[in-house]
């Protein structure tokens, strides 16, 4: 009865559950610091305390919210940049992914050795955006579309290594039929 102890239950569930609030947070952490930058580290500002009390409502530690804060205005570390990729996957679906990064010549190799192993290719800026309008800060297909299963089940695996990376905040397709 080797490892069917309660404890290597509760650990593996903890690990498990830790692992999770870690990506959050650091998603978190990083829309905090773009935020701070953006504001100059002012904490009234609007985007900022939205940014806050999304952390806060994740339970994220006060000490992590004002060292985001902090790094945001250039007190440590690296500096933190929204990107924008562009995308056709599996099927021609179009894809952005948004996200924040303290290195941008870093992620964008990444992005394309993971869409292109997904049979998918990088578009330029403009190529992909077209199809879509952003409302309320969300980017809505204008003319969702529908892929055959093998080519969803492929769009699907790509999604979920694009989520993945530590440094992606959303993703958006115009595929309609996706799980």
């Amino acid at each position: 009865m080797s490892g069917h102890n309660k404890w290597s239950k509760i650990k593996n569930q903890k690990g498990a559950d830790d692992a999770k609030k870690s990506k959050v947070f650091a998603m978190l952490s990083k829309k905090i610091t773009v935020e701070s930058k953006l504001a100059k580290g002012d904490k009234n500002n609007p985007s900022l305390r939205k940014a806050i009390e999304k952390a806060r409502e994740a339970n994220m530690p006060n000490d992590k919210i004002d060292g985001a804060v902090a790094k945001g205005t250039g007190v440590g570390g690296a500096e933190m940049t929204e990107v924008r990729y562009e995308a056709y996957g599996p099927g021609g679906a179009a894809i952005i992914v948004e996200g924040i990064t303290d290195n941008k010549n870093r992620m964008s190799p990444e992005m394309k050795h993971i869409i292109s192993d997904a049979g998918g290719t990088f578009g330029a800026e403009g190529s992909v955006i077209w199809a879509f309008d952003k409302v309320e800060g969300e980017w809505v297909a204008k003319m969702p579309m529908e892929v055959s299963e093998t080519d969803k089940v492929a769009l699907e695996k790509l999604l979920e290594k694009i989520d993945n990376h530590e440094d992606v905040e959303n993703i958006y397709t115009n595929v309609s039929n996706l799980g």
